[in-house]
């Protein structure tokens, strides 16, 4: 798994290695270990998929005081995913 940093602390571009053949591909969206060596120890508790059409813009999550981890997967296409630090104190 490739981990890249962003101008943003504590978000992270992690790209998967994908396995592919002539069925198709393979790949692990999730591995403890591999996300712990990139210093993700966090316990996910909850995992959701959903699908959006072309030009479809879903809704900014704001979340106080029960902060959520976000793993954003693409599938196909591409995906423009904004984070905004809106921390006391953020210079960004």
């Amino acid at each position: 798994m490739k981990v890249l940093p962003t101008d943003l602390p504590g978000v992270l571009i992690l790209e998967p290695k994908v396995f592919p053949d002539a069925r198709g591909f393979f790949l692990e969206t999730y591995n403890k270990e591999k996300y712990a060596a990139a210093g993700l120890t966090l316990d996910f508790v909850q995992d959701n998929l959903s699908f959006s059409s072309r030009g479809v813009l879903r809704g900014l999550h704001y979340q106080n005081p029960h902060a959520q981890g976000k793993l954003v997967y693409v599938l196909q296409g591409e995906v423009w995913d904004v984070a905004v630090d809106i921390r006391h104190g953020s210079e960004h």
